[in-house]
């Protein structure tokens, strides 16, 4: 047994011994070289450089917790090393460092957590994916038919001119191919004004299409005499409360749920929950307040989510597994497992941020 073998077993915990890994002092003593390669793999999972740091602080509490030996540990990083990308190979490394039990039992669990790369279902799924914004530029990744994508690639490097670089004369031929004739169009800005309604104006209650408001002089006036004088008819004007939230759009069209969909996007522009990217336009109108637990279909219930964390919100408010969106001060907010609010900071333009934003800080 080695000096290595050794130090791990006095420690009692192979990944806390793990941290003390040299390589060419090993080496220099005589290790077996293939030993020594397993444990500079695990070594370099554990505590190497990696942008997912809390996985691997999670990794190295988790094989603690289950005692997994240093073979344990060996053995998943090898099990590990077809899988991509980064963030599945954690996924699953977390997976099987939760197995509890000996060697043995690994092995076998293994084989019910780790894909087979024999199987189709392994092989990469056809999708595009996009990239959050950047200083002005975005990305985006397409996984397709083989034979289409060597299609594309051969049309984009057609006509490349040889003293230029390739990338940017083959982004410039795939825009002509998207913009042709019925392709992707220039996105258009719809400009809405978004007012803000004084907290002494009350809301009272809505009349077919429009909003009563009572004023603090004890009468009332509908939404729509209220911007009467401030605004012409060709503008979209939405009316906004700092406690309550979204009151009403204004326009010529009256289509009650267009016009929802319209002010749940303006009301918050991404998703509530911290680090989204998608955009308000992108996401799916949710019920705060599930519809098949009496939630209603009203401004003061709905918020836009995107489609991933729409399907894993807790709809059931006893249940805190994973997060929900609740609207507080008429702004949806993602809450945490133990009740904490968390803003999405990644696009801070929703129109109760603009309008208050300074007021509750």
């Amino acid at each position: 047994m080695n000096e290595f073998a050794v130090h791990v077993g006095a420690t009692g915990s192979a990944v806390d011994a793990l941290a003390h890994f040299d390589a060419q002092v090993l080496l220099d003593a005589g290790a077996n070289p293939a030993n020594v390669r397993d444990w500079k793999l695990a070594f370099n999972a554990y505590y190497g450089t990696t942008r997912f740091t809390r996985q691997q602080a999670h990794a190295i509490r988790i094989a603690r917790e289950t005692g997994k030996s240093l073979d344990q540990l060996v053995f998943i990083e090898n099990q590990l090393k077809p899988i991509t990308p980064a963030s599945e190979t954690w996924r699953l490394r977390l997976a099987l460092l939760s197995v509890p039990g000996d060697y043995n039992t690994l092995r076998r669990r293994a084989k019910t957590i780790i894909p087979d790369p024999d199987q189709d279902a392994s092989a990469p799924v056809s999708a595009v994916r996009f990239s959050a914004p950047k200083k002005g530029k975005r990305s985006f990744t397409a996984t397709g038919d083989a034979s289409f994508i060597a299609a594309l690639e051969y049309a984009l490097r057609r006509n490349l001119d040889p003293g230029r670089p390739a990338g940017p004369q083959m982004y410039e031929a795939l825009t002509d191919i998207l913009r042709g004739e019925g392709g992707v169009a220039d996105a258009v800005p719809r400009p809405l004004v978004v007012v803000p309604l004084e907290e002494h104006t009350r809301i009272l209650r809505g009349e077919g299409n429009d909003t009563i408001l009572g004023l603090s002089d004890g009468t009332t006036i509908t939404g729509a005499e209220y911007l009467a004088r401030f605004h012409g008819e060709d503008l979209e004007v939405a009316i906004f409360h700092p406690q309550a939230g979204a009151v009403n759009l204004y326009d010529t069209k009256r289509f009650a749920n267009a016009k929802q969909r319209d002010l749940a996007r303006a009301t918050l522009t991404t998703c509530p929950v911290p680090g989204c990217r998608h955009a308000a336009d992108n996401c799916e109108v949710h019920h705060v307040t599930a519809w098949s637990r009496g939630g209603q279909t009203n401004m003061n219930n709905l918020a836009v989510v995107c489609r991933y964390h729409n399907r894993t919100n807790d709809d059931d408010p006893t249940r805190h597994h994973r997060g929900r969106i609740e609207i507080r001060a008429g702004t949806p907010v993602w809450v945490s497992p133990r009740g904490r609010p968390a803003a999405n900071t990644t696009h801070q333009y929703g129109a109760m941020h603009l309008l208050f934003g300074k007021q509750r800080e």
